[in-house]
């Protein structure tokens, strides 16, 4: 069914002006920019503790990235080629008082004052597990590979008024690097643990296949082509809009693109492959949110007990 943008504008600003109201979430007067109330950040807590004890079977490492990346690393990714749109870059004043004074004077008369900033060594994290390649640069790794339990804040420049699309959200990720079929395996693996696991909880998700929202004419060739070899799946589920669903969480091989970048390698001498399984934690929170109601207190006993609230 197609909708129009109108109708579904509607349908996110209904919700969204129903999450104010309730004092879920807090307005900040920037589109996709919230604060969370309490209600709201312990359902993200609950789910938090829900999938640790799903994946605790696995052992995992587990790595906590602050919401920054070096500029330096981000520049040997290919984001700025695929999501120039989406990124976040910190900058900063770095002159002297002569330039502070003129910084504030444009400031006054309302005039273009960033444009005596200058960019920082830093830029926001536009994936949970972008900083972990790095980390494992120049590696070999066991003959397992390597399972990682990640959560970061990451951002990307998409203001919408659907409030399932913040610029600001958490992910939280189990990644694996190792060979192709450890690679293939995690990714199989999680999107149906992860349709169980959603599915435990009351939410009609479903498994879809998708592709990342590549920028321009080049990108059009590498979503369909990352759409052909089957290499991203979404679980979506209805957030602001029964009809128009929304990924709550994604599964996704990278192939052996970070192995390479990065010179991480199989005991082989391959370069490594890795696949992880991500959970928008804010987008989940909507969706239980929209599906069982504003108040925990009502919610299926079966879904309180698998949430431990």
């Amino acid at each position: 069914m197609c909708l129009s943008h109108a109708v579904l504008d509607d349908d996110y600003r209904q919700y969204q002006q129903a999450l104010l109201g309730a004092g879920l979430l807090v307005s900040s007067g920037v589109p996709g920019v919230y604060g969370l109330s309490g209600l709201f950040e312990g359902i993200v807590e609950a789910f938090e503790r829900y999938v640790t004890r799903m994946g605790q079977h696995l052992t995992p490492e587990v790595i906590r990235f602050p919401p920054l990346l070096s500029r330096e690393t981000y520049l040997r990714t290919d984001h700025i080629e695929t999501f120039p749109d989406l990124m976040g870059s910190v900058h900063s004043f770095v002159g002297n008082e002569g330039d502070h004074l003129r910084l504030v004077q444009k400031k006054e008369n309302g005039e273009a004052w960033t444009e005596n900033l200058e960019p920082t060594d830093v830029m926001l994290v536009p994936a949970a597990c972008y900083p972990l390649y790095p980390a494992a640069a120049n590696t070999t790794l066991p003959e397992e590979g390597r399972v990682v339990d990640l959560r970061a804040f990451v951002f990307r420049h998409e203001p919408s008024p659907d409030p399932a699309r913040m610029q600001t959200f958490r992910q939280r990720e189990y990644v694996t690097l190792g060979t192709a079929e450890q690679a293939l395996a995690h990714r199989d693996y999680w999107l149906k643990r992860g349709e169980e696991l959603l599915g435990a909880l009351g939410l009609d998700v479903k498994p879809v296949i998708a592709n990342d929202p590549f920028f321009g004419r080049g990108g059009r060739v590498m979503a369909a082509t990352q759409k052909e070899q089957a290499l991203k799946y979404e679980l979506v589920a209805p957030i602001a809009s029964t009809e128009k669903l929304t990924a709550i969480s994604s599964s996704n091989c990278h192939l052996d693109h970070f192995g390479r970048e990065f010179n991480i390698k199989t005991p082989d001498g391959q370069f490594a492959h890795t696949a992880c399984i991500g959970f928008g934690l804010e987008r989940i929170t909507l969706a239980l949110l929209k599906k069982h109601g504003f108040d925990p207190a009502t919610w299926p006993s079966e879904t309180r007990s698998l949430l431990e609230i």
